[in-house]
């Protein structure tokens, strides 16, 4: 098989994956999830939700400034892949490195890993759309990349809904106007919350820390992977024909 067909194929059982039910356990730790965040007040829901829409957008428009990767044009999906594992091997390893440090830090250096990861994981996005060639300045990216991150770190159910959103961007992107920002927030927290508070134990903060934070860039860097590969085969329309080009 060509690498093409191989990603074909993987993205088609990745999707189905992504389409079946959570099990018994996922079932019930979201509906404790649920349960405990109807008893947070609603004022605390609203700063959450602003708190966090600021530091994704702050990151996002900064990312260009801050960022001075630079990518070879990348023709080919295995070229693009290739860049994207490199670059997750770097965002993942700097994102040990923040989380044992924060780890062992205690509560207050705890409580820095939230935003500091965030950031990690979003430059890791920027760079990942910009080996694909998008113009991050247009709205439409950065609105299909945040989509990239719910679909990383959500419920099975939202991770449903994201999916249909980007297996259809081409019409999606004309009439989504902006992320549910409370969902985008709720989500993430219920998806981290658990191994974060572990991490904030004395004696197992730092190694909690570093494991935690590699596993969830692996997370993303999955996601990312799957995400845009879609994209790229749903732009080149008959895969089967863009094969036979490809081994010619």
């Amino acid at each position: 098989m060509t690498y093409e067909e191989k990603a074909y194929d993987e993205l088609m059982e990745w999707q189905l994956k992504m389409r079946k039910k959570g099990s018994f356990v996922q079932k019930f730790s979201k509906t404790a999830q649920n349960k405990m965040n109807q008893l947070i007040p609603e004022k605390v829901h609203k700063l959450l939700t602003e708190a966090i829409k600021a530091m994704v957008k702050t990151v996002l428009t900064g990312s260009d400034v801050i960022s001075k990767n630079t990518f070879p044009q990348a023709l080919h999906l295995k070229e693009k892949e290739t860049l994207i594992n490199q670059q997750l091997d770097v965002y993942r390893k700097t994102a040990v490195l923040e989380g044992a440090g924060t780890g062992a830090g205690g509560l207050i250096l705890g409580m820095a890993d939230f935003p500091l990861l965030l950031s990690i994981k979003l430059k890791f996005l920027y760079d990942v759309a910009k080996i694909y060639g998008y113009d991050m300045k247009q709205y439409e990216e950065r609105l299909f990349l945040l989509l990239v991150f719910q679909m990383a770190f959500s419920s099975n159910e939202k991770r449903r809904e994201t999916l249909h959103l980007i297996e259809n961007w081409e019409a999606e992107r004309k009439i989504l106007r902006d992320v549910d920002w409370q969902s985008f927030q709720q989500e993430y927290r219920d998806y981290i919350d658990l191994v974060k508070l572990l991490q904030l134990f004395p004696g197992i903060g730092a190694a909690v820390g570093a494991y935690a934070n590699y596993k969830l860039l692996d997370q993303l860097g999955e996601t990312a992977i799957y995400c845009y590969r879609l994209r790229y085969f749903r732009n080149l329309g008959n895969i089967k024909d863009y094969v036979e080009g490809y081994d010619n």
